[in-house]
């Protein structure tokens, strides 16, 4: 903790020490129910001194819950369509069952998981897209590094849905996609690391995972509809994270997680990879 009369040198100083070496997961939906996964996030957890960050999706479930209700789920490069209906299937999804799912799974497992939504707190501010076609839709703006410091700070594994507080008005939730939610949470926290779970070894050129990526050929591969859907948004939020100071990020799967030679790392200066 900053002393009362402590600079704001000093608070930056033990924010620095609170996130040093500090790893940021971004889960996928389709990730959150392998029965290995718990135990991969806590030896996450321990590798790191307990200085781990999960950020998780949910989409299929929202999804579902649309489907139930007649409504058809709408992408637009990645990112979810989000009617004013459908922001309290988003909450209820993502916040509560997905959310407290995967807490109690890594309770179980011996880490300190803690769920909040990025409303709990004014954790996450989104401000509302400029694609009018997108609706309840956000874009990240802020992050609250003194509420994660604390949790972190104190032992606890911040599980976070991305669901977000507008900065247009008070009390009003936007949908933010959780790719670009962690990006924002592990530029926020200086995160030496920001993995990508997905249900795929990494990113697939030909069929093939792709060893490393530099951001330039990330967006190459966006750009020629190589990396589609949610792939190109995992790519999209990686080039922001590595432009606002994160140390590297990873894309792959549960095995990726545990191996850092296996999945995509996208780094600067890694060579891109040879497209037809």
């Amino acid at each position: 903790m900053v002393p009362p009369h402590g600079t704001v040198a000093d608070a930056h100083a033990a924010l620095h020490e609170v996130f040093r070496g500090a790893v940021v997961v971004k889960l996928g939906g389709r990730t959150q129910g392998d029965p290995a996964l718990p135990a991969a996030l806590a030896a996450v957890s321990a590798a790191t001194g307990g200085r781990l960050v999960v950020v998780h999706g949910g989409g299929d479930a929202v999804s579902e819950i649309q489907r139930a209700r007649g409504i058809t789920p709408e992408f637009i490069g990645g990112r979810r369509v989000t009617t004013d209906a459908d922001v309290d299937v988003i909450r209820m999804a993502l916040s509560g069952l997905a959310n407290k799912q995967l807490v109690s799974a890594l309770l179980a497992a011996g880490v300190a998981a803690l769920g909040l939504s990025g409303e709990d707190g004014v954790l996450l501010e989104a401000a509302p897209t400029a694609d009018v076609r997108m609706g309840r839709v956000g874009e990240p703006a802020r992050v609250n590094v003194a509420l994660l410091a604390l949790l972190v700070g104190a032992g606890y594994c911040p599980v976070i849905s991305p669901v977000s507080a507008s900065t247009a008005a008070r009390g009003v939730a936007l949908n933010v996609n959780g790719d670009d939610a962690a990006a924002a949470v592990a530029a926020a926290v200086g995160a030496a690391e920001l993995f990508f779970m997905a249900d795929v070894p990494g990113v697939l050129v030909d069929g093939a995972p792709v060893a490393s990526l530099d951001p330039a050929g990330a967006a190459a591969l966006v750009r020629a509809g190589t990396a589609g859907g949610g792939m190109a948004a995992k790519l999209d939020a990686a080039q922001a994270a590595l432009a606002r100071g994160v140390g590297r990020v990873r894309i792959g799967d549960l095995a990726a997680l545990a191996d850092p030679a296996r999945g995509t790392a996208i780094v600067t200066g890694a060579a891109a990879p040879a497209t037809a």
